[in-house]
């Protein structure tokens, strides 16, 4: 029964698209449909639900809404419900909207599919159709030529790091016989290192993590709905909440914890200092996620699984109601160039619910968000004193970069005259806000068992010191805002421009991923294109020359031998029955000329036969090689997602004969 869990917005997805000639039908049906899903997450929460389904011999599809899956089935569709509201209002003039909201279906589908996979093979093809579906989803104003490129940078960067996952698995079932999450503890020697780099490596690029983070900016190119639902609880969410689900599994691998504390702890303060030097609004936020989704594997890492799924859920909330925010300074402004906006006059709802979106990214106290960043500096202090240091000052950053967003762009300023938020996106940022608020009740102490028990992990005890430390550096980060707000420095930092612009940019590492990766394999790609040309291609046009050159060559000898003997015969034939004529003018005559006469029709059908039949037949299979040797040229296209594709198309044929051919 955990299927009827990814199959609602599925149904969702096929509902919307029957609705496409209405669309304010089909907005109200994809908002109907998510809320229905979220409402079936609940119910197999509650249950504990599990499903298998028999994929083949050794091979099996398994759900089982157990542990953080209970928290996370019904997290993706409750963040879902108010993004479509708010994609269906605020892009109620795109001509593609129906198209956005099915696709946003599916996508819903796949992350709930993901988070409630049992074995890494479910979790498999769920993580290949959430990265498709953001491929789709980044592209949608595909008439834009930068958006498809952008679109596709952050489905190959997340594309390639997937064959980890891959490789994980098959690594898995080769030495276990099973991909199942609880058969991990049983993998020793070198196969318990190998699926645990394979699963690092994809949670690496999935989650945005240094060195895989700037694909993060590509992703901006698509609608902010997308963003929204991309950065908070879904495909960014992917590969922190697999960790959670498999660190605790590999206790043979010493290293991962270790190396997922490391990568985490990294990106939490390169993602912090990105965002702090940002100057368009999306951008810094999307560098906030990477620097959020840093302190949830550092959590992971430290051995509380209970502390990072806690952060999962609360930054999930808080970070869709920033991105709708965004959507509706954007909107107003025109622009997401923070130094145009500062529109807390102009839109003081909207900046309202924007400040405590910001403020929750701070970890004010009493906001939830700022319980699970003390849950997770309590385990990291425990795990060493510099991995708590360090995550000290991922949390200054992460004050002082949400303080300096929240001025900048719904600061006091003067009033612009642009598009108001309709009450649909009111009513989703105002619900969003509403639920960053409310999480507040997790300081109450008794729930912190209530989260142990959702999550499967435990909380490490605080120390005494932690939380006033947490406010000083808050009180810290809010003084350099205003000092720098009063002296004008607030959007460049007083750092430069060009030291600015290399910070904000990644540190380079688009630069260097072009550089070191990218133009490598492009030059590769060409010189493989010249060898396919001059090498495979030629061996393909030669074998056609051969078959041209022996068909001709058949020919040749037909004419000359068999044609040449049928012919002999009826020649001499026709003498006889000249030489016989007046030994007997009767039937015996007759049946000589006759006997002839047939000859010679015989070798004229001969011939006929000779260069329509067999000379044909020769020189089609000639043409029939040609027309195959250019049509595998058109195969060879050097892009990994065309063989992908071809391969994908091949399972599902193999899949097709095996299911029907029983």
């Amino acid at each position: 029964m955990a299927w009827i869990v990814p199959l609602v917005p599925l149904v969702g997805a096929a509902a919307v698209v029957m609705s496409r000639r209405r669309p304010h039908v089909a907005a109200t049906v994809a908002v109907t449909a998510a809320a229905t899903a979220a409402g079936a997450g609940w119910w197999a929460a509650a249950t504990a639900a599990t499903g298998t389904w028999r994929w083949g011999e050794g091979l099996r599809l398994e759900l089982a809404v157990t542990g953080l899956a209970q928290v996370m089935v019904v997290l993706v569709p409750a963040v879902a419900v108010p993004v479509l509201a708010y994609a269906a209002s605020a892009m109620r003039d795109d001509p593609g909207l129906v198209r956005l909201l099915a696709l946003l279906q599916v996508f819903v589908a796949g992350m709930l599919q993901l988070v409630a996979a049992a074995d890494l093979l479910t979790v498999l093809i769920a993580w290949e159709i959430v990265g498709a579906c953001s491929w789709g989803l980044i592209s949608h104003q595909w008439r834009d030529p930068t958006r498809p490129t952008a679109a596709l940078h952050a489905f190959l960067t997340t594309r390639a790091a997937d064959l980890g996952l891959l490789a994980a698995a098959a690594v898995a079932l080769a030495t276990t016989g099973s991909m199942r999450y609880d058969t991990l503890g049983e993998l020793r020697g070198w196969p318990v290192h190998a699926v645990s780099v394979g699963i690092l490596l994809a949670a690496l690029a999935k989650s945005a993590q240094v060195p895989f983070s700037p694909w993060l900016f590509s992703a901006m190119a698509g609608p902010t709905s997308v963003s929204a639902l991309l950065h908070s609880a879904t495909m960014v969410a992917a590969g922190a909440y697999l960790l959670a689900r498999t660190v605790p599994e590999l206790g043979a691998a010493g290293w991962l914890p270790g190396a997922v504390v490391g990568f985490g702890l990294l990106s939490a303060v390169a993602g912090g200092l990105v965002a702090t030097a940002q100057t368009d609004l999306k951008r810094a936020l999307a560098a906030s996620t990477t620097a959020q989704y840093g302190l949830m594997f550092v959590a992971v890492g430290s051995g509380s699984v209970a502390a990072a799924g806690a952060h999962l859920v609360t930054h999930a909330i808080f970070k869709s109601l920033l991105f709708l925010g965004a959507g509706i300074a954007l909107h107003a402004a025109g622009s997401g160039y923070l130094g145009a906006l500062r529109l807390g006059r102009a839109l003081p709802f909207a900046a309202a619910t924007f400040w405590v979106g910001a403020l929750a990214l701070a970890a004010l106290p009493p906001l939830g968000a700022a319980w699970s960043k003390e849950e997770i500096l309590s385990a990291t202090v425990h795990r060493g004193a510099w991995v708590g240091a360090g995550v000290l000052l991922a949390s200054l950053l992460s004050a002082l970069y949400a303080g300096r967003l929240a001025v900048l762009a719904y600061g006091p300023g003067e009033p612009v005259a642009g598009e108001r938020p309709t009450w649909p996106e009111r009513a989703a940022v105002g619900a969003l806000a509403a639920t960053s608020v409310l999480l507040g009740v997790l300081w109450i102490p008794a729930l912190g068992e209530r989260v142990e028990a959702l999550t499967g992990g435990d909380l490490a005890a605080g120390a005494a010191w932690e939380l006033p430390v947490s406010l000083a550096l808050i009180g810290a980060a809010a003084v350099a805002v205003r000092t720098l707000a009063r002296r004008g420095h607030l959007l460049d930092l007083a750092l430069g421009q060009r030291l600015t612009a290399f910070v904000a940019g990644w540190f380079g590492l688009s630069t260097l991923a072009r550089v070191a990766v990218v133009d490598p394999v492009l030059a590769l790609s060409r010189v493989l294109a010249r060898f396919d040309d001059r090498v495979a291609d030629a061996g393909v046009r030669a074998a056609a020359r051969i078959t041209e050159a022996l068909s001709r060559s058949l020919s040749s000898w037909g004419e000359r031998t068999f044609d040449g003997t049928v012919l002999g015969a009826a020649r001499t034939l026709k003498a006889v029955a000249a030489g016989s004529w007046r030994f007997d003018d009767g039937p015996v005559d007759g049946f000589v000329r006759g006997t002839a006469a047939g000859t010679v029709l015989l070798a004229s059908g001969s011939r006929r036969f000779d260069e329509g039949g067999v000379d044909g037949t020769v020189e089609g299979l000639a043409r029939v090689t040609g027309v195959a040797g250019r049509r595998a040229r058109q195969l060879q296209t050097g892009l990994s997602h065309h063989y992908y594709v071809i391969v994908a198309a091949g399972l599902v044929v193999a899949v097709a004969v095996i299911a029907f051919g029983r």
